[in-house]
């Protein structure tokens, strides 16, 4: 039987690196790995083009670990962009116990909590620096980060950082880089203003694409419901009995934070993911929801940027989406690693147009079905059936 684990070594991964990834039953690497990880340990710019849950972690993180030295204090080898805080902290869970291997120090820089901790870590000396644009530039203005040593550069999720309004930030940061940095750029689109952003900042960089894995409409069941806004929370309730997991979408803080509380008043517990609680929060929150202590998590859109949620068994579109874009982005939080997942949507009826727009656009020919909090189909959506005319079988 041949050993698989042989595929990293092939790739040139060191043995050290990956004797540490085969103890953590990570054997075979993924395409994205694959295809980039070669021409980033040959010291190559590379534009991945790939979505989350793709493995691109590992795909620029081992290639990091490899060719960055040793750090002096402030000034660190290696410097990952990323969007967002929650990011920030998976991809430093990633990193941090691979660079551990070779006393290699990797520091996760991010607002939303104190800087103590984060400059006294960068007094040290870390080799490696994940951080969010905003508190980066914030640590560098107070010559607490220093760039002149950074030997290979990474820009994460670059499409959402642009999405998000950090092209600025962004911006600034490669300006006040003085070292001609190996740069890396993933991203789940490469047009537009990210290939402005390739063109100049980026030096003869090789292009690698992977099939997007996000789950297409065609792998989730869907459901369309209309319903009295008095009756709203209520019938979101019921559906979130009736399964292990929930993931609620709002469309603004406020209103996720409503929603909380509606639900916790109909017995549903519940905890709200968004960007005015602090970090503590809503690492807490994301935590008791992916371990099942709190059944429903209520998010915003920027809020679940990035985060990489698995077993989710209904996403529920409490606020109808912004377009069919957003419509699959949501709903792809559902029906993963081959499962058929359910997205489920509310609409007051002021919100039956925009509803009936995106079925258009996405070529989705369900009904829209009237329904009531204390309709018994609500505790089992898999079985949910209608006739033609949208009304119960």
């Amino acid at each position: 039987m041949t050993d698989i684990t042989s595929s990293f070594e092939t790739l040139g991964v060191s043995a050290d690196l990956v004797a540490a990834m085969r103890a953590q039953s990570i054997d075979a690497p993924f395409p994205i790995q694959t295809l980039t990880i070669p021409d980033a340990l040959a010291g190559r710019d590379v534009c991945g083009k790939a979505k989350t849950g793709s493995g691109k972690t590992l795909a620029f993180g081992l290639p990091l670990l490899e060719r960055v030295g040793r750090a002096k204090p402030r000034h660190p080898g290696g410097l990952v962009l990323v969007p967002t805080r929650e990011l920030a902290n998976q991809v430093f869970g990633v990193l941090v116990s691979l660079a551990a291997v070779r006393g290699q120090r990797v520091a996760a820089i991010y607002g939303g909590v104190g800087f103590e901790a984060q400059i006294e870590a960068l007094r040290t000396g870390v080799e490696v620096v994940v951080g969010t644009p905003g508190r980066i530039i914030d640590l560098m203005e107070r010559g607490e980060l220093r760039l002149g040593s950074v030997e290979v550069l990474i820009l994460d999720e670059a499409d959402r950082m642009l999405d998000m309004g950090f092209l600025p930030q962004v911006q600034k940061i490669l300006y006040r880089l003085e070292s001609n940095p190996q740069t890396m750029l993933f991203s789940a689109t490469l047009d537009g203003a990210i290939r402005r952003l390739v063109d100049r900042y980026m030096k003869d960089p090789v292009f690698h694409e992977v099939a997007s894995r996000e789950p297409t409409v065609d792998e989730m069941e869907h459901r369309f419901l209309l319903v009295h806004q008095m009756d709203k929370a209520k019938v979101a309730a019921a559906i979130a009995r009736g399964v292990d997991r929930t993931l609620m979408f709002s469309r603004t803080k406020r209103g996720a934070d409503r929603l909380v509380q509606s639900l916790q008043r109909e017995g549903v517990r519940a905890a709200p993911i968004h960007g005015d609680l602090r970090q503590t929060a809503r690492e807490r929150a994301l935590a008791d929801f992916q371990a099942g202590k709190v059944p429903v998590l209520v998010a915003t859109d920027v809020a679940a940027r990035g985060l990489h949620i698995d077993c989710v068994d209904v996403v529920l579109h409490y606020d109808p989406p912004e377009d069919h874009k957003a419509y699959l982005h949501r709903s792809g939080r559902t029906a993963r690693a081959g499962e058929t997942g359910i997205a489920v949507t509310l609409m007051l009826y002021n919100e039956e147009n925009e509803i009936r727009s995106i079925q258009r656009r996405l070529a989705l020919d369900g009904p829209i079905i009237e329904v009531f909090s204390n309709d018994p189909r609500l505790a089992n959506l898999e079985t949910f059936e209608t006739d033609e005319a949208g009304v119960p079988a």
